[in-house]
C-alpha cells in the first residue's frame, strides 16, 4: 500500500470516527400521572417475577395447554406479526449499513468514435477503446452531526416497537384461546341442560295430552305445556348455534381444525388459575407491557427524526473514490504504469428550499408531540384496565361463592320436592319446575365461573406476563 493510501485511509477511519455528534434532543421518558398501586380487596401477593412464570404455570389443563401450543404455531395474526418483525429488523440492518463505508468492484469497457474535426481539428476520426477494473467507494456521508446514526436509531427503536407488538399479539392470543375454550366449555355444559329441560317439557306436554283425552285437561292446560315446550326447544335451539359459533372461533384463533389427538378436557370447576395475582401492586408494573414498551419505542424513534431534521440545515460531506487500473486494450490491464483513482469529496450546503427543511423539521417536532402523547395514553388505559380487571376478579370470586350457595339451596330443594313427588304430594308440573330452577341456577354459576377464568386469563395479560 503506497503512503498516500495509506493517509486516505487513516484519514477516512479518523472521520468516520468523529462523526455521529448527534442533534436529537436528550430523551426522557415522560412522567404519567398515576396512581402508585391498585387497592383490591384481596391479601398481598409476590408478583414481582410476574413475567417470568411462563403461560404453562398458569395453565394447567393439558387439553388447553395442547390448544394454546396449536395456536402459538398457525394463528395467522400471530404469524404476520412475526414477518413484521423480522421486516423491521432487516430494515434497521439496512439502514445501519450506511454507517460504514460500502465498496464495489467493476469491470468494464468504453468505446467511442469521434468523427474527424471534432476533437482538436482532428483530420481523421478519433477512435477511444478504454479498459477499466478497480474497487468504488460508493457515496459515503461523513456523519459529522449524526444524521445517519439518527436514522439508524430510529430504525432499531422502530424494530423494537414491532418486537414488542409481536409479544402483545402472543400474549393477547393466549388469553383469547383460553377464553374461547372456557366460553365452549360453558356452552357445553349449557347445551346438556337445555337438552334435559326440553325433554322434561315433552314429557310434561304429552302426559297433558293424555290427561285431556281422559277429561283431566283442559285446552288452557295443554296450551300452558305447550307454550313451556316451545320454549325449551327455542332455548335448545339458541344454545346449540351458540355453541357452535364458539367453537368456530375457536378454532380460528388455534389456525385450523381442532385436534383430535388432544387430551380430555378438564372441566370448568376444575381449572386451577392462581387468583392472587395483581394484589396490592404497584402501577410500575406497567412500564414492562410489551404495548407500553413499543409505544416508548415508538417515542424514542420519534426523539432521533428530530435530530435527523436539525441536521438537514447543516452541511453534508459525500466521499466518492475509486482505486484500480485503466489500459487502451484488456491485456494490458494490470502492467506496470497502469494504475488509477480518483477521490471526489463532495460538500452540500442548503441554500433556497422555500421552507422545506423548517417544514421536516416541525413535522418531526410535532409527530414527537403526538408520540408523547399515545405513550401517555397507552400506559394510562393500561393502568384502567387492571384495575377493571382487579375489580371483577374481587366481585366475580365473592359473587361465585353467592351463585354456588344458591345452586345448594336449589339442589335441597330438588331432593324434597322430588320426595313429595314420590309420595304423590306433588305433579309432575311441580317436580319440572323446580329441575328447571336447579338448572337456570346451575348455568349462572357456571357461567361467573367462566367469567372468572377468563378475567384470570386477561389480567395475567393485562400485567404483561408469560415469556416473548
Amino acid at each position: 500500500m503506497t503512503d498516500r493510501l495509506r493517509f486516505t485511509a487513516v484519514a477516512l477511519a479518523a472521520v468516520c470516527a468523529l462523526s455521529a455528534c448527534s442533534l436529537a434532543p436528550t430523551y426522557k421518558r415522560p412522567e404519567a400521572d398515576l396512581a402508585k398501586s391498585w387497592s383490591t380487596q384481596a391479601g398481598a401477593a409476590d408478583t414481582s417475577q410476574l413475567q417470568d412464570i411462563p403461560w404453562e404455570s398458569l395453565y394447567t389443563d393439558t387439553h388447553l395447554r395442547g390448544l394454546i401450543r396449536t395456536a402459538l404455531e398457525r394463528n395467522h395474526d400471530l404469524r404476520i406479526a412475526v414477518a413484521r418483525m423480522e421486516e423491521a429488523r432487516a430494515l434497521w440492518g439496512v439502514q445501519g449499513a450506511d454507517q460504514l463505508p460500502s465498496a464495489t468492484m467493476s469491470l468494464g469497457r468504453t468505446a467511442s468514435l469521434t468523427p474527424a474535426g471534432i476533437v482538436n481539428n482532428s483530420a481523421t476520426p478519433v477512435r477511444l477503446n478504454r479498459y477499466d477494473a478497480g474497487v468504488n467507494l460508493v457515496s459515503f456521508e461523513v456523519d459529522f452531526w449524526g444524521r445517519v446514526a439518527d436514522l439508524t436509531k430510529a430504525a432499531k427503536s422502530s424494530y423494537q416497537a414491532s418486537a414488542e407488538d409481536q409479544r402483545v399479539v402472543r400474549l393477547s392470543l393466549i388469553s383469547d384461546v383460553a377464553n374461547g375454550y372456557y366460553l365452549v366449555q360453558d356452552l357445553e355444559l349449557r347445551s346438556q341442560w337445555t337438552v334435559q329441560t326440553a325433554q322434561g317439557r315433552q314429557q310434561a306436554f304429552d302426559l297433558t295430552l293424555r290427561k285431556q283425552a281422559l277429561g283431566a285437561a283442559s285446552d288452557v292446560d295443554v296450551a300452558t305445556a305447550q307454550a313451556a315446550l316451545s320454549a325449551a326447544q327455542g332455548d335448545q335451539l339458541s344454545t346449540e348455534r351458540a355453541l357452535q359459533q364458539a367453537r368456530n372461533a375457536l378454532a380460528l384463533l388455534v389456525g385450523g381444525r381442532l385436534s383430535a389427538d388432544l387430551p380430555e378436557p378438564a372441566p370448568l370447576d376444575a381449572q386451577n388459575l392462581t387468583l392472587a395475582w395483581g394484589a396490592n401492586l404497584s402501577s410500575d408494573v406497567l412500564l414492562r407491557r410489551p404495548d407500553v414498551r413499543a409505544a416508548e419505542q415508538r417515542l424514542v424513534a420519534a426523539n432521533a427524526n428530530i435530530g435527523v431534521a436539525r441536521a438537514a440545515f447543516l452541511p453534508r460531506l459525500q466521499l466518492t473514490g475509486a482505486s484500480g487500473s485503466a489500459s487502451t486494450s484488456l491485456n494490458g490491464l494490470f502492467d506496470s504504469g497502469s494504475r488509477s483513482w480518483s477521490f471526489v469529496p463532495t460538500l452540500q450546503m442548503p441554500l433556497f428550499d422555500w421552507g422545506r427543511t423548517t417544514g421536516n423539521l416541525d413535522v418531526a417536532q410535532a409527530r414527537k408531540v403526538q408520540a408523547v402523547a399515545t405513550y401517555e395514553k397507552t400506559l394510562q388505559q393500561a393502568f384502567r384496565e387492571v384495575a377493571d380487571l382487579l375489580v371483577a376478579r374481587d366481585t366475580l370470586q365473592q359473587q361465585l361463592a353467592s351463585q354456588t350457595s344458591w345452586v345448594e339451596s336449589q339442589q335441597q330443594r330438588l331432593r324434597v320436592m322430588e320426595v313429595r313427588y314420590q309420595q304423590g304430594a306433588a305433579n309432575q308440573f311441580d317436580l319440572l319446575d323446580v329441575q328447571r330452577d336447579v338448572w337456570s341456577a346451575q348455568q349462572s354459576r357456571v357461567q361467573v365461573l367462566r367469567q372468572l377464568l377468563g378475567t384470570t386469563a386477561q389480567l395475567y395479560k393485562a400485567l404483561g406476563g408469560g415469556e416473548a
